[in-house]
């Protein structure tokens, strides 16, 4: 990376720690997935349970995959051979987990958190449920404020993974949300995180690095 843009990456990513920590999150800066991963076996707790949120940072980064390797109880939504009621019994079980790993789809500058989800078991745990919250975020989803936020989870990240999923939806055809009504529709619950209520329980780690969409 140029050295310059390596020196504005850093100062923003300096920015938004700040204001994450302002909001009651524990924040780390890392330069690439191995600094992740290693930052993750450290955080997370031997024999602890983990389960994750559906994220392509996760399974592109290959978080996943070290998360398998790990001396821990992982809650694997990707194991072969899993049946919907399976996964969906895995999902409720994710909520009495000691830690969930997810991305989130929007950071703003001002260090709220803004997610978009089809099923809303992913935001549904990053509110309430398990004891610890892990975020992966790389540079680009950082957004200067909630407006841009909400511009770039429904007319970019939306339209990008109905067409990653095969849904039928009116953002497949136009790439950009027509806030359609269809029963394939994945945009259904819109969460703003202002603020981590309780200490200790929100970790965010920025990474700079361009991951998932």
């Amino acid at each position: 990376m140029n050295q310059n843009v390596n020196w504005y990456l850093q100062k923003r990513l300096e920015r938004v720690k700040q204001a994450l920590e302002k909001n009651n999150y524990e924040v780390y800066i890392v330069d690439d997935l191995d600094e992740v991963k290693s930052l993750l076996s450290n955080l997370i707790d031997k024999k602890s349970t983990v389960s994750f949120g559906g994220s392509m940072t996760l399974l592109d980064g290959g978080i996943i995959d070290h998360l398998r390797n790990l001396d821990i109880e992982l809650l694997d939504r990707y194991k072969e051979g899993l049946t919907k009621e399976e996964i969906l019994e895995l999902h409720r079980k994710s909520f009495f987990a000691d830690y969930y790993i997810t991305s989130s789809n929007a950071i703003t500058e001002q260090g709220y958190l803004v997610n978009l989800d089809g099923n809303g078991n992913r935001v549904a745990a990053m509110i309430f449920g398990p004891k610890k919250v892990i975020v992966i975020a790389g540079y680009n989803k950082i957004v200067k404020d909630l407006d841009e936020a909400y511009e770039r989870v429904r007319n970019y990240t939306a339209p990008i993974n109905s067409k990653r999923l095969l849904r039928k939806t009116p953002c497949v055809e136009v790439a950009k949300c027509l806030d359609c009504n269809s029963d394939e529709r994945i945009c259904n619950h819109y969460l703003v995180t202002y603020r981590q209520n309780v200490k200790g329980r929100g970790i965010v780690i920025l990474v700079k690095k361009e991951l998932g969409f």
